[in-house]
């Protein structure tokens, strides 16, 4: 995946900054670079992902929407 972005003439540096880390964020790139820097066990990415479901559950539960 390449994303580009174009630093405009006179922009400040903190600005361009921010700018790009919204976009690394936006795109996925960073959850993506996160979740490849350790190797987690198949066993452990079930475990996480039941836990998830399982708080979905009890939120959708206790919300009244």
């Amino acid at each position: 995946m390449t994303l580009r972005m174009r630093v405009h003439d006179k922009e400040p540096i903190g600005l361009a900054l921010r700018r790009f880390k919204k976009l690394i964020e936006r795109s996925g790139m960073q959850k993506e670079l996160r979740a490849h820097q350790h190797y987690e066990k198949p066993s452990e990415l079930r475990r996480r992902a039941r836990l998830r479901k399982e708080k979905a559950a009890r939120k959708a539960l206790i919300s009244p929407a």
